[in-house]
């Protein structure tokens, strides 16, 4: 089988001779993001692997399908930039990676909250102007707050498990409860979770259903020390009225691993020029913000696990077995 694989990383080369060596795949890797100018690269080859911000759109998808090419996975656990409609019209099998390490970003939403509530950004900032005063970094201690998870799925149960050991309660809302969860979590409605939640952790999938699942009137709900923290998807946030309640205190902080609008800005180095999103420039700068480049997902393990899933993906297609993890 030929892969040709799309938007590879440095740290993804290693995995990519590991597993597919041991899977007897031929690999085509290519460092630039997958777009309709370059989808006819996939010529040649029998499936494609690409990243969760890769432009899988209808023209690129019709590129790929005029090459011949029928098989493609993701290598990332969000669907929302591939047009799945399109694949179904145009007879794709696709499939994505939604069981790497939980942990990856269950840890890194834990470090999210814990540096928001001691005031870590705001104290490295005032460090680098030498500036050692206390006066606005008291902080919180976790053990003293309600945490609040949206979404129970393997990484909204392990982030809920882990701040279970840590916080004063845990309450989740998911439209399908997990029995698992029970032990340490107690599901809630929605709109009851936000009203009781200290911290606040976004654990959904983003779909057309749940665009701006938090907006300028869910957010009203929020206690004015809630802190809001996304590792999920941009798109389940409002940004703009998001801004807003932080301008006014309305609620306490915001930590983000994404943003709505993202593509183009993350995973790039900036140094030298100027991101023409008024709205993210905004965000960022805000005291009360922390952003970090979609990373949450970023160890080894995750990395590893990303890498061969998606080329096991691929081969179940080529061998005409079940895969697992098909979306289309």
């Amino acid at each position: 089988m030929k892969v040709i694989a799309y938007s590879v990383r440095p740290d993804e080369e290693k995995s990519f001779k590991k597993h597919s060596d041991a899977m007897g795949v031929e690999m085509t890797i290519v460092h630039d993001m997958l777009t309709p100018d370059n989808a006819a690269l996939v010529k040649g080859h029998d499936a494609v692997t690409f990243l969760g911000n890769d432009i899988v759109n209808e023209e690129t998808l019709k590129i790929i399908k005029q090459q011949g090419v029928t098989y493609l996975s993701s290598r990332a656990a969000g669907t929302n930039n591939i047009d799945i409609d399109s694949a179904k019209q145009l007879g794709l099998k696709v499939a994505n990676v939604a069981r790497y390490s939980p942990y990856a970003i269950a840890e890194f939403t834990l470090t999210l909250a814990f540096t928001m509530l001691r005031n870590l950004p705001r104290a490295l900032k005032r460090i680098q102007a030498q500036n050692y005063s206390l006066a606005g970094l008291i902080g919180e201690e976790m053990r003293f707050q309600t945490v609040g998870v949206i979404g129970t799925g393997r990484i909204g149960l392990t982030t809920a498990q882990i701040f279970s050991g840590v916080c004063k309660r845990v309450i989740a809302h998911d439209i399908y409860e997990n029995p698992e969860a029970k032990d340490f979590l107690e599901y809630v409605e929605f709109d009851e979770l936000l009203k009781e939640a200290d911290i606040i952790a976004l654990h959904c999938p983003y779909t057309k259903e749940n665009h701006h699942l938090i907006n300028a009137e869910k957010l009203a709900l929020m206690k004015q020390d809630a802190l809001l923290v996304n590792t999920a998807r941009g798109e389940l946030v409002d940004t703009s009225a998001l801004i807003d309640v932080l301008k006014t205190g309305k609620i306490k902080g915001y930590a983000g691993d994404v943003y709505e609008k993202e593509v183009g800005i993350v995973h790039r180095d900036h140094t030298n020029s100027i991101i023409p999103d008024p709205m993210f420039l905004g965000l960022i700068n805000m005291p009360n913000v922390l952003f970090t480049p979609h990373y949450a997902f970023y160890t080894d393990v995750a990395v590893d696990n990303m890498v061969e899933y998606a080329l096991q993906n691929l081969r179940q297609f080529y061998n005409g077995e079940p895969c697992d993890n098909e979306i289309v």
